[in-house]
């Protein structure tokens, strides 16, 4: 059985998915997660953007032993240089070396003929071979590239030293077949391409990533590339755990596999949703909410009879199981840390009591707490954020026939409180212009969302606001049963985020368009 190598780009092609911004903690964390899934290399990000992204790929780098750490790179001297500073420390580093290779990027973007194409690309992959041993080189646009192009550029690759060559569908611009056949003539025609590994990046513009992905696999491809949940730029790049189900759940048909660890996937799923703020669609395959939910009679009849009837995958396989806790304010500790350990968490007694503390408090708001929100509840206490600001009290008065008023008094990291009273447009504009008011903050609220945790008129609400000020632009996330404190929350939490932003400032991502 041939082994497929798992290429995620989800703290770099995921993390340009518009709205996102990662801090550094958070990016370790889903790192440490993603190395927990198995994947074979993590693409953590583009050192050369800002300093902020270097230090970023950094942590990452300093954290993982059990992956590959990889940084992109434009084919430039200094981006190279940016790379191997961000890489120092990791077990085992890799260069991401592009440059476009399409008639289209040449003509417009570089404004360069295919000879001068060629030897910048070979000039920045024999730069990098002083310091990796290991070289990816990316033809961005090749799915728009002529194929005789193609074939030349690999071939120039893999003679100056590229251990991986990928042939990106930049724009997801083509079909299974076109794609597929693409790895066929290059494994046909280029020499020496035994001795390096081939690379598929698909994007899902015209939501074709996964069979893409797939399709170059049964033409040859060694590596898929893609992120958790298909997130990316634009429509977003190739799922990985859609990948990587069809291969285990097809073994017959595409006698190959990956090493990932199946049962990581819903929870890994989960950790990136909720720190990207990108909401998994319930019909998403694999992940979402309706994956493993049957509602038509007849459907649940053969459920009922054989579950194979209806599911070609055991929602076990990824992660999914059945809570055989019911959690509510009755429960005891002991009870907690089993439903915790249940759900995947390994939490010290600190974290474990103060994680009780607070499942205790919605406990006597909820008739009945779920999974979701225990993991809500743990997920929010997993990654904090320095507070400068934290929610105190919070009093609004609001009536259809009066102007909304609110008055919130914010704690300050001395202890010290400070009260304001403001009016708004609504409720949550009132809240928002008091807690402007109490933080001399002048930011911009640039999104707004709520979303239900878990069900019911007494569920566990979530609001997600992302904040600008100047060209920054922060998220923040805040839960509670009561919508106005769940949104006063997030507020300050980007609030606080900004400022422990800004205690590093980093200059704007380079305006490159990138695989």
């Amino acid at each position: 059985m041939r082994k497929i190598y798992i290429f995620d780009t989800t703290l770099r092609d995921g993390e340009q998915s518009p709205g996102v911004n990662l801090n550094m903690q958070e990016k370790v964390e889903i790192a440490l997660q993603l190395e927990k899934l198995g994947v074979d290399r993590m693409e953590a990000g583009f050192p050369a953007a800002s300093p902020g992204d270097l230090a970023g790929v950094n942590a990452v780098a300093r954290a993982i032993k059990n992956a590959s750490v990889i940084g992109l790179s434009r084919s430039k001297e200094n981006d190279i240089e940016a790379v191997r500073e961000a890489l120092k420390g990791a077990v085992d580093p890799c260069i991401h070396l592009f440059l476009a290779t399409s008639p289209i990027h040449r003509q417009h973007k570089l404004r360069m003929e295919k000879h001068q194409v060629l030897e910048a690309a070979e000039a920045a992959i024999k730069y990098a071979k002083k310091y990796f041993s290991k070289i990816e080189f990316s033809l961005e646009d090749a799915g728009r590239t002529e194929l005789d192009f193609i074939v030349e550029v690999t071939a120039m690759a893999v003679k100056a030293g590229a251990s991986v060559v990928n042939i990106p569908d930049t724009v997801g611009f083509m079909t299974p077949y076109d794609y597929g056949n693409i790895f066929k003539v290059v494994k046909e025609q280029v020499p020496g391409v035994e001795k390096i590994q081939l690379s598929a990046h698909c994007h899902d513009d015209l939501g074709m990533a996964t069979a893409n992905a797939l399709a170059a696999v049964l033409n040859g491809a060694d590596q898929i590339e893609g992120t958790i949940n298909g997130i990316g730029e634009r429509a977003g790049n190739t799922s990985i755990e859609e990948v990587v189900m069809a291969l285990e759940t097809r073994q017959d048909f595409y006698q190959a596999k990956t090493s990932l660890v199946l049962k990581e996937i819903y929870r890994t799923s989960r950790l990136v949703s909720k720190l990207t703020g990108m909401v998994v669609p319930g019909n998403k395959a694999i992940v979402g909410a309706n994956a493993f939910a049957h509602e038509s009679g007849i459907h649940q009849d053969g459920m009922l009879k054989e579950k194979t009837t209806y599911e070609i995958i055991s929602p076990e396989t990824i992660g999914v199981k059945e809570s055989k806790l019911v959690m509510g304010k009755h429960s005891g500790r002991h009870a907690f840390r089993e439903k915790l350990i249940d759900l995947g968490y390994e939490l010290g007694d600190e974290q474990v009591n103060a994680a009780f503390a607070k499942f205790k408090d919605l406990a006597d708001r909820k008739k009945q707490v779920e999974d979701e929100d225990i993991r809500a509840l743990i997920e929010e206490k997993l990654i904090e954020t320095p507070e400068v600001f934290a929610l105190g009290t919070l009093q609004v008065a609001y009536g259809n026939q009066m102007t909304p008023t609110a008055t919130v008094h914010v704690r300050l990291e001395d202890g010290s409180e400070v009260a304001e009273s403001a009016v708004g447009n609504g409720s949550v504009d009132a809240i928002y212009n008091a807690i402007d008011k109490a933080t001399k903050e002048e930011v911009e609220l640039d999104d707004y969302s709520i979303k239900s945790v878990s069900h019911g008129k007494d569920a566990l609400g979530e609001v997600h606001v992302v904040l600008k000020q100047n060209d920054v632009s922060v998220q923040g996330r805040g839960i509670s049963t009561d919508i106005l404190e769940a949104s006063a929350k997030a507020y300050l939490d980007a609030v606080n985020r900004l400022i422990e932003k800004r205690k590093t400032p980093t200059s704007n991502r380079s305006n490159v368009t990138l695989i």
